[in-house]
């Protein structure tokens, strides 16, 4: 099967030499070009490409927001975003903006190939030398998710609430912080109330889903 490819690059050298390195691949044909986003998302309507071969780096709105526009009403249409620098923010705007892969315009040609071939096969992509720094974004999102999850809670409240994920009874968990019964209730009320939850149940299992063990050994 033929995959039909628009290229989309506001330097027409960088779409000629696109357009030859194609030519010689049998199994793509460039069925379209364009300069701008707005000309993108109108050819790319227009004649339903295979494959978008865009720059994120475009005059007037970005390769990003043509991206977005172009997938939300088109979701069939793969986007590969091409970009001159690895620039953290636009990566992830990218890959939330729908791109089915990321590349480096410094990749050699036979590495384009096998990115538009792959990416022909229904696989997403980013550039090998991008994949730890998506990996240590996700880890650092992550990490303020769990944060954010214990952010309302004092430091008290997030030892006793460990200690109910560890399916402690009240009395236990009162020799174990030397508080009193009485006051261990009123800990584990205002935490339900706080994380609005009905049961300490729900409070567990909140604790164990947020990883809550990871707060105690920060501190």
């Amino acid at each position: 099967m033929t995959l039909r490819i628009m290229l989309v690059d506001d330097h027409e050298l960088v779409r000629v030499g696109l357009k030859s390195l194609l030519a010689h691949q049998p199994e793509f044909t460039v069925i379209g070009e364009a300069s701008s986003a707005s000309e993108a998302v109108e050819k790319a309507a227009a004649l339903e490409p295979d494959i978008v071969v865009m720059d994120i780096r475009l005059p007037g709105k970005s390769g990003i927001e043509a991206c977005r526009e172009i997938v939300a009403t088109r979701p069939q249409i793969k986007v590969i975003m091409l970009t001159s620098y690895a620039e953290d923010d636009m990566l992830f705007d990218a890959i939330a903006a729908g791109a089915a892969g990321y590349v480096l315009k410094q990749i050699g040609g036979g590495d384009l190939i096998n990115a538009l071939e792959r990416i022909g096969r229904g696989e997403s992509l980013l550039d090998p030398s991008l994949t730890q720094r998506v990996f240590a974004k996700v880890r650092e999102a992550t990490r303020r998710a769990q944060n954010d999850a214990f952010s309302m809670l004092n430091e008290q409240e997030v030892k006793i609430l460990a200690l109910i994920a560890e399916g402690k009874t009240n009395r236990e968990i009162a020799e174990k912080v030397f508080l009193s019964d009485k006051t261990v209730r009123n800990y584990v009320s205002a935490i339900l109330n706080k994380l609005q939850l009905a049961t300490r149940a729900q409070a567990a299992g909140y604790a164990v889903q947020n990883r809550i063990q990871d707060q105690i050994v920060k501190e």
